[in-house]
């Protein structure tokens, strides 16, 4: 033990000048520390509480005559005293035991106060007969529970439990020892140990160590040693053990035996526990001096030691050790703080001990790291650079990195700096840039079974301790593709492995393997980012992946689950459209290929969109194509079949011929067009109201691209006559104006006759000679009166290269026509007027002149007419029992009035209806004569001023109006 190292990490406070006080006055004999004081008693039977610096704070007389052992209790703050009082009779015992409650104060005379005595206990009775007193301690179990244990020179320990205060107490007695010879049997020291709920007492004589387990009773005992010790016995605080100090060593004792000892030689006067240091004081029988030690036990060095006088009693409070000495003189030494220890140490480049030091000591991780630190910058000063690296690998996760792995690029220390990063990696702590810097350092050194090892290693969770990401872009840098693949594969990054594949390898074929193997979703995604690499060179394969993803061929087909909600959940082909932006052709293909297999798609709409728009563009190449070189692009597209029909393309000197492009080109383009008219004609079924197509986009492509035969169907399908007109007349195609007219304007099929008017007045305004067009025209207004012969006269008297022979003929025919009409119409005046005048004349005579019924039959019954009779002005009579109840009206007459009343109110109702009015007006070919009609038959008869102000028109009937 002499080799172990002498430190000085404990100091004297109060600069070495601290004493007991003077108001203690007797002899100590027994000391006590807790709750922020000291408690001392003395032989004369006084007890003095010192406070912090042992300053004397008040005193007062415990026992009469003198105070053996106390104990400061730690949950309450009471004292317990065992100390020699008066007699009082010779069968009782003076031994008593007393507990004070130190927070309750009793005036005792003037001038001071004692602390209550709650409890007087006489130790010693009939049953537990008087020996001498030889240690004392006292156990709180749970408030106000205390287990006291009295040890006697006789071997015996008395044991009191229960609540003193109350004296609800229990009393046992153990037996340790029965020598003859006391000085052989008697207690020297105990300790309490607590284990949950089991509680054990450690006993020493000077010939035995044992052990009693007093959860139940009978109390069992276990001799733990055959050897004791006089004096020197402790406890430690946390793991309980019993330490016992003789003159060769101290030993250890746990509850199954002796543990470890210490060989510090020496008489041990007093030991004990602070902070995990063993404190020592021994005796030097030579100088008459003593030792104090304070012993590191897991560190092997003595932190402190120190010659003083003879020590009388030595206890721990303040965070201090007080050794008080037998002439009242008093030592209180604290431990110095870590940093001033670690100090110490640095200055003597103790590292090793440093470090052990502070792990003992539960330092916490980042003072530990900060020693290593400077131990590892100390070996590193001194070039170990192995010794150094071991050092900072211990303070990786509180060390920054940056700190060591500069220090070692200065160095050019690859293979230290490539360990610490390895061990980096594995604690999970390393960033993109260390990852990076790592592989660097493998590929540097060419080391390729390291770079397997890192990058194919198994870990416990089955993930990657680096960024994934930064490993594959390392590895790609440095040619290691291999090795970049497979973290991307075992990482699942799709999009880094086909990025390998296709822009370092190329190789387009295990791309699209890859692709295959991957669940749809991933394929998805994958193919819309490289989707253009594989178009450009694999496109019918890359087709073909694309069919799967967008079709029920997939997995769940071959299962046999098609329906329409699993084809609504499939991918979108608009969702990959982005990938044929330079390959039209190719979009075409996959396009078709999909619409013959889909017929129910949700985005049919804006598939059939994109086929129209490459089915009617020019030259079948997008805006960023027009300035490609038509030999790269035709090499670029050779391994493709085209939708449209091959031909074979003679080449001269392997270019095709200019002429022979233009042809194919021409040939492909006329193709692609009967393409696109059939599709507006199949994507507008007769069913539907709406095409499957969006018909503004697909007007405009048509008039962009000048396709009139697909903007003639839009405009009919759409019931745009007049738009259909003005294509043939942009055109100056007057033939097939003439023949879309026929076909449109003819109102026994739907068509819209008021095309015929559009048609004159174009030719009208033409300014060119087309008398031929404009007779045809003529026959068709005639036959189906759409004009009358002014208008006809004044629209094509705009051109001037209209003679009037074109239109002498169809003037004939109207004069003569309007002439026969002026006839009718006088003769049917003529009529009217005769009948009008009868009428008039009719009524006169029915209101002037007297009628003769000369009826001799009834009407009704066809008999002899007889009285009562009824005759009617119609000169029709009947008899009053044929007539019933209607007499008022002729039975014979009144179907016929009620019907000229039925149309007379019919018309009356007509004429509040303004909208029917209207409509006939603007129906009608001529629309004076509707006018004309409702003036006849009298319904706007008469015009007058509506109560509201408004302009109104009725007859004598009826007060509406329009």
């Amino acid at each position: 033990m002499y080799q172990w190292r002498k430190f000085e990490f404990f100091e004297e406070k109060f600069a070495g000048k601290c004493s007991v006080p003077d108001d203690v006055d007797g002899d100590i004999s027994c000391c006590s520390s807790g709750r922020g004081k000291i408690i001392v008693g003395c032989e004369n039977g006084t007890v003095s509480l010192l406070d912090r610096g042992l300053k004397f704070n008040y005193g007062f007389q415990a026992h009469s005559s003198s105070v053996l052992f106390l104990q400061q209790l730690k949950q309450r703050n009471f004292l317990v005293t065992v100390g020699e009082d008066e007699q009082i009779s010779p069968q009782l015992s003076s031994m008593c035991l007393k507990v004070f409650d130190l927070n309750k104060m009793q005036a005792e005379g003037t001038s001071t106060s004692t602390p209550e005595c709650v409890q007087i206990l006489r130790i010693f009775t009939n049953q537990y007969p008087e020996a001498k007193i030889t240690s004392f301690l006292v156990l709180e179990e749970a408030p106000p529970i205390l287990l006291i244990a009295i040890g006697l020179d006789n071997g015996c320990i008395y044991g009191i439990k229960g609540d003193i205060a109350r004296e609800r107490i229990k009393r046992f007695k153990l037996v340790v020892a029965s020598h003859i010879d006391k000085s052989q049997s008697s207690i020297t020291g105990m300790g309490f140990r607590v284990d949950g709920q089991a509680t054990q007492l450690f006993a020493v004589t000077p010939t035995s160590v044992s052990l009693f387990n007093l959860q139940t009773e009978p109390y069992s005992r276990n001799t733990l040693d055959q050897i004791g010790c006089n004096t020197a016995v402790a406890m430690t605080d946390r793991s309980q053990e019993l330490m016992i100090g003789r003159d060769e060593a101290v030993y250890f004792y746990e509850v199954d035996g002796r543990g470890p000892c210490w060989a510090f030689e020496g008489e041990k006067k007093f030991l004990g526990w602070f902070r995990g240091y063993l404190l020592c004081v021994i005796a030097d029988h030579r100088s008459g001096k003593n030792t104090f030690n304070v012993y590191d036990l897991k560190n092997r060095l003595i932190a402190h030691s120190l010659v003083t006088k003879e020590v009388s009693q030595m206890l721990c409070e303040w965070g201090n050790i007080i050794l008080i000495m037998a002439d009242k003189s008093a030592l209180c030494i604290g431990e110095k703080d870590m940093e001033s220890k670690l100090d110490m140490l640095f200055k003597k480049n103790l590292y090793t001990v440093a470090i052990n030091l502070v792990q003992s000591q539960q330092a916490d991780a980042a003072a530990t790291a900060e020693v290593l630190r400077k131990y590892g910058d100390h070996l590193y000063s001194k070039q170990e650079y192995d010794e150094a690296m071991a050092q900072y690998i211990n303070t990786i996760g509180h060390l920054e990195p940056s700190y060591v792995i500069q220090k070692f690029l200065d160095a050019q220390r690859i293979h230290n700096l490539t360990n610490y990063l390895e061990k980096l990696h594995e604690k999970g702590l390393a960033s993109k840039d260390h990852t990076t810097l790592l592989l660097n350092c493998y590929t540097k050194l060419k080391d390729v079974e390291k770079l397997n090892v890192f990058i194919k290693r198994e870990d416990g969770v089955g993930e990657h301790k680096f960024d994934v990401e930064t490993a594959i872009r390392v590895c790609r840098a440095a040619n290691y593709h291999e090795h970049a693949m497979y973290v991307a594969k075992k990482a699942g990054r799709h999009e880094w492995y086909l990025k390998i594949l296709l822009e370092d390898l190329g190789s387009y074929e295990e791309a699209l393997q890859y692709i295959s193997s991957l669940d749809p979703s991933q394929a998805g995604v994958t193919i819309k980012e490289y989707g253009k690499i594989l178009i450009e060179h694999k496109p019918d394969d890359t087709i073909e992946i694309l069919m799967r993803l967008c079709t029920e061929d997939g997995e769940l087909a071959k299962r046999g689950s098609s329906s329409g909600l699993y084809t609504s959940m499939l991918p979108s082909p608009v969702d990959f459209l982005n990938i044929f932006i330079h390959h039209p052709e190719s979009l075409m293909n996959f396009l078709e290929q999909y619409t013959n297999k889909v017929k129910d798609s949700p985005a049919q709409v804006e598939i059939h969109n994109t086929l129209l728009e490459l089915y009617l563009s020019n030259d079948l190449n997008f805006p960023l194509l027009s300035q490609v070189n038509i030999d790269e692009h035709t090499s670029s597209t050779s391994e493709r079949p085209s939708v449209s029909v091959v031909i074979s393309r003679p080449k001269a000197n392997g270019k095709l011929s200019a002429d022979q492009k233009d042809l194919n080109r021409e040939m492909d383009h006329r193709e692609r067009l009967q393409k696109g008219l059939r599709l507006l004609k199949t994507a507008w079924p007769s069913d539907l109201e709406h095409p499957l197509y969006d018909v503004d986009l697909a007007i405009i492509l048509c008039e962009m691209n000048e396709f009139k035969e697909g903007l003639l169907y839009l405009y009919e399908k759409m019931k745009l006559f007049k738009e259909v007109m003005a294509c043939y007349m942009q055109a100056h195609d007057h033939e097939g104006l003439i023949a879309c007219c026929k076909r449109l304007g003819d109102s026994g099929k739907g068509g819209d006759p008021s095309l015929w008017a559009d048609v004159l007045k174009y030719f009208g305004e033409l300014g060119e000679d087309c008398s031929k067009e404009v007779k045809e025209v003529l026959t068709y207004i005639e036959r189906d009166d759409i004009l009358p012969p002014i208008i006809v006269l004044q629209t094509l008297s705009r051109n001037p290269c209209l003679t009037l022979s074109v239109i002498k003929d169809y003037i004939a025919r109207k004069l003569e026509q309007e002439s026969k009409l002026i006839e009718d119409d006088r003769r049917a005046i003529d009529k009217y007027q005769e009948e009008t005048l009868a009428m008039r004349k009719e009524i006169q005579d029915l209101r002037t002149n007297a009628r003769i019924f000369q009826l001799s039959k009834c009407t009704a019954c066809t008999f002899t007419l007889d009285l009562p009779a009824v005759h009617f002005m119609c000169m029709h009579s009947f008899h009053l029992r044929c007539l019933g109840d209607n007499e008022k009206e002729c039975p014979e007459c009144a179907p016929e009035y009620r019907s000229v009343l039925e149309m007379k109110r019919s018309l009356e109702q007509n004429s509040k209806d303004q909208d029917q009015f209207f409509n006939k007006v603007k129906n009608s070919k001529d629309g004076f004569s509707v006018i004309a009609e409702y003036f006849g038959k009298g319904i706007i008869s008469k015009t007058r001023i509506g109560g509201n102000g408004t302009l109104g028109a009725g007859n004598t009937s009826s007060g509406s109006g329009f």
